[in-house]
This record gives structure tokens, C-alpha cells and sequence, in this order.
């Protein structure tokens, strides 16, 4: 098979530095890779980072970078010019900030707040394009209830509203700016205590607890949620295994009930959160079954390379995922780096967030 003629497959994996070497471009150009997932190690500065990304681009042009680029203490690239945006509590804070003596003022800190979010995705997608990466697994929809020290301030706010409002904010900056969402960790990692990165963590509440608090930014965003990852927790209550493997929250609650039409990511499968299911192949396996169309293997180029010599994926399904996959692709060409920093939509989202004092 041609490069010209692949199609992204259902494998999204890491590379190994600041430049390919020749195992990272054989993984690349193997067909069942659809994705590159790129992390802070992969970030020396501006100049690198996007010839990296070129590097990648020239191997397999329908390739998607990807990165976890939120703000706060999840921003992978911080320096040499990235504006290190705020912790989404931040903006929370601002909905609910405390000097409203009247319902004027409360209405005029809640337009400040979801302003402030959309400059934040403004900012967050129009630097990581001006240097070549394609999409940012950004919002976390996940609620704060003040049990989760993984999530903490990466979440918007215990309310679901608030969740919903400054999220859709969020994902409009990033769409002017020419780039697709996810929300996670669906149905919500808020609850369970355990970090799925070491352990595997347990919620026990109900369906109708989960459906009707957690779960509802994912309703209400609904068309404007164009890809979702689904947390490494389990929720006995309703299937014994954690979401990403499961077919009732995947395929029946997440795709038939709630209507979602978006791709739809795995977590990390080198978690300890995805351990249950036995080896890498048997996960990315249960993954895809439960209704995955990508699944991520990341930090560990041996399980890489066990999943693309192990998973065997049906011409129908592949295909299938292609196509939403693709949507996720950028279809505007991106300013560069200097036309950025004279763009007027830029200067002015990032003179909203200093006026607000969330960047320095």
C-alpha cells in the first residue's frame, strides 16, 4: 500500500524524542497507525517542535498530531513564546466569583468567564497549528467534587452547567481558530479517587447518579463534542468493566442515547487503569469491540510495537473509524508563528486573558 493511498488506522502512539529516529517512522508509516501523540519530552522550543511535526507530516501526510495541551499543570509546551494558559478552575472561579450584589453583576461575570474561555481554546489551538500539531485532547469535562487529585483543577467546576457553558466557550475558541475538541473522561472521572495512571479506580454510584450529574456536559454539548475519551474507571453498577472497554456506556448510553456521532479515543492503554484486561492487544481488542475508533498506546514503544504486530482490525471497522477520524483533520492552512503574533484575533484573546490576570 502507497502512502498516498492509506488510511488512518486505529492507532495513535508516541515517539521517542525531539527528533524521529528510524524505529519511531517505521511505526509511523505502519497501516493501522492513524495517530502521533506528542508529549513534553517531544518540546525543546518552537523551531524544533515544528519541524518535528513537518517530519511526521512528510511520512504520512493523513496522520493526526495530537498533544495534551489543557493549561495549567497539563501544557506540554510552556516556553520559547506558548503562553502558559490557566488551570480550567480558573475559570470556574470567574463564573462564580464572589462580588455580585446584583443580577447584572453576576450576568456580567459570567459573560467575563465564558469570554475567557474562549480566548483560552483561541490561544491553545492557534499556537499548537501555528507549529503543526493538529488537535489537543481538551476539555476535561470532568466534574470537581473534590475527591479526585488527578482531576483537581483541570475541571471547570462541580456544576454541570457551569461545566457545559464554559467548555462550549472553550471549544469555540478552538474551533476559530481551526481545530476539533475531546471532551473527558466520559462519564466522568470526578468521583473516583484513584488515579487511573497507578491503580484502577472504582465509582460506585448509580447509572441515574452518573447520567444525571457528570454524564450531562456530554448531553447538552452534543454536536459541538467532536471526539470523546472515556476514563479508565469502573462503575459496578453498571458494567463490570472500565468504560473505555465497555459496550454499555460506549455503544449504549454514549453512542445510542446520547446521540454521539464524534470519534471516539481510548485513554492510554499503558495505564494501570486499562491492566484488566490482561495484555495491550486484548485491550486495544476490548476497546474497539466496545465502540472505540482509536485507541492510544503511549510511553512504551515495546506495547507499540506489540499492538501493531498483534491487532488484527476488520476492513469494515477500519474504515468506519477513518472517516471520523478524518473529520478531526484541520481543513484551513494555519498562520505561521510570526503572522500569528500580528493576527488582531490573537492579540486580542491573549490581551483578554492578561487584562484577567490568567496569564502573566
Amino acid at each position: 500500500m502507497s502512502k498516498s493511498t492509506m488510511k488512518p488506522g486505529p492507532i495513535t502512539l508516541d515517539v521517542v524524542g525531539l527528533e524521529l529516529n528510524a524505529e519511531d517512522r517505521r511505526r509511523i508509516l505502519h497501516p493501522l497507525t492513524g495517530g502521533v501523540i506528542l508529549f513534553g519530552r517531544n518540546f525543546a522550543n518552537r523551531k524544533q517542535l515544528t519541524k518535528l511535526t513537518a517530519e511526521i507530516k512528510k511520512l504520512r501526510s493523513d496522520v493526526l498530531i495530537s498533544i495534551d495541551h489543557e493549561g495549567g499543570r497539563v501544557q506540554r509546551c510552556r516556553t520559547d513564546g506558548f503562553i502558559h494558559l490557566p488551570a480550567m478552575r480558573k475559570l470556574g472561579e470567574l463564573w462564580g466569583s464572589k462580588n455580585k450584589s446584583t443580577h447584572a453583576a453576576e450576568s456580567a461575570a459570567i459573560a467575563i468567564a465564558m469570554a475567557a474561555a474562549t480566548a483560552c481554546g483561541y490561544v491553545l489551538a492557534a499556537e499548537l497549528r501555528a507549529c503543526g500539531v493538529d488537535f489537543s485532547f481538551t476539555p476535561v469535562l470532568d466534574l470537581d467534587f473534590g475527591r479526585s487529585g488527578v482531576i483537581g483543577d483541570r475541571a471547570f467546576s462541580r456544576d454541570p452547567q457551569i461545566t457545559f457553558a464554559l467548555a462550549k466557550s472553550l471549544n469555540e475558541g478552538l474551533r476559530l481558530a481551526g481545530m476539533a475538541n475531546c471532551g473527558k473522561h466520559f462519564p466522568g472521572h470526578g468521583w473516583a479517587e484513584a488515579d487511573s495512571h497507578v491503580a484502577i479506580p472504582v465509582d460506585e454510584r448509580s447509572l441515574k447518579q452518573i447520567l444525571n450529574d457528570d454524564a450531562k456536559p456530554y448531553e447538552w454539548l452534543d454536536l459541538s463534542l467532536t471526539a470523546v475519551m472515556p476514563a479508565h474507571v469502573i462503575y459496578p453498577k453498571v458494567d463490570q468493566n472500565p468504560a473505555g472497554f465497555s459496550k454499555v456506556w460506549l455503544h449504549s448510553i454514549l453512542r445510542q442515547e446520547l446521540g454521539f456521532e464524534g470519534v471516539i479515543f481510548s485513554d492510554d492503554l499503558s495505564m494501570e487503569g486499562a491492566s484488566v484486561a490482561g495484555s495491550v492487544v486484548k485491550g486495544a481488542n476490548m476497546a474497539l469491540e466496545a465502540g472505540c475508533d482509536a485507541v492510544l498506546i503511549c510511553n512504551r514503544p515495546d506495547l507499540a510495537d506489540q499492538l501493531l504486530n498483534g491487532l488484527k482490525v476488520s476492513k469494515a471497522k477500519q474504515a468506519e473509524s477513518a472517516v471520523r477520524l478524518n473529520r478531526l483533520m484541520p481543513t484551513a492552512l494555519a498562520p505561521t508563528w510570526e503572522e500569528l503574533q500580528s493576527e488582531a484575533q490573537y492579540q486580542h484573546a491573549k490581551g483578554l486573558l492578561q487584562q484577567l490576570k490568567l496569564i502573566l
